[in-house]
């Protein structure tokens, strides 16, 4: 259906060469999209792109270094995104980290780096595509946040923190850029097997744990995440801004 298409769209994702991240650029790379991904890391970028091209030889595909961590660094790159693409459609805000201790053990750097990462980079990366986005007359930013941002889980507090404090920026964003035609949403995944996870679901025990409060008694495929932010990026969401899609097999509203 048209309504869900997004194919043409000129779409960012930063955090893009591995987990969630690659899995959406994948998404929206076969659904027809021109996608620009963006990493901290040149050999990641080189290895993501290729596998992207190879998958899809018609697409449109761009690759760019970014630290959103380093606010000059996020400028210039949404300006070369801008010189290459003629503008962004759609950012895909997924670029983050976690550092997993327990609160009495978090030192000062541990919670600078992830919030660093995942709350002001993420912000000025969404202010650097908002700018652009209102010139142009509109868009759709996905911010990926975290079931740990609406529930409070035993250890990654600085995560957690970050995370909360994304949900909420994405509501101040949508009302503060509703009337601009810039719509500001949110993914909240629960468990899903990336790179930053397996060692953790390898874990037995671990896992039995996950899964105990997890209604659907298992963890989540990053492909599962593709619909929710192809929806959110396309115009079957036109009236949708501010919200928090939790994608996580129920365990957010599980009564235990």
């Amino acid at each position: 259906m048209d309504l869900f298409s997004v194919r043409n769209r000129r779409v960012l994702v930063t955090g893009a060469t591995r987990g969630i991240g690659f899995a959406l650029a994948d998404g929206f790379a076969a659904a027809g999209a021109e996608v620009m991904l963006t990493a901290r890391g040149e050999a990641g970028l080189e290895d993501a792109l290729q596998t992207l091209r190879e998958r899809y030889p018609e697409a449109i595909l761009h690759r760019m270094t970014m630290d959103v961590s380093d606010t000059n660094e996020v400028r210039r790159a949404m300006l070369e995104a801008v010189a290459i693409m003629g503008g962004i459609d759609t950012l895909i805000n997924n670029a983050g980290q976690n550092i997993r201790k327990k609160a009495m053990d978090v030192l000062e750097q541990d919670w600078d780096a992830v919030v660093d990462t995942n709350l002001r980079g993420a912000f000025f990366v969404a202010q650097a595509a908002g700018r652009v986005m209102i010139e142009q007359g509109g868009g759709s930013i996905v911010n990926i946040a975290s079931v740990g941002g609406q529930v409070a889980l035993r250890t990654g507090v600085a995560y957690a923190a970050a995370k909360a404090g994304l949900l909420h920026m994405t509501r101040v964003l949508a009302v503060e850029w509703a009337t601009r035609n810039v719509r500001v949403n949110a993914i909240g995944p629960w468990y899903f097997r990336t790179p930053l996870t397996e060692k953790l679901l390898d874990d037995r025990d671990y896992l039995a744990e996950i899964l105990a409060c997890t209604p659907m008694k298992r963890v989540g495929d990053v492909r599962e995440l593709v619909g929710p932010a192809l929806f959110l990026a396309s115009d079957a969401a036109s009236y949708v801004t501010g919200q928090t899609l939790m994608v996580d097999g129920g365990m957010s509203v599980y009564g235990f």
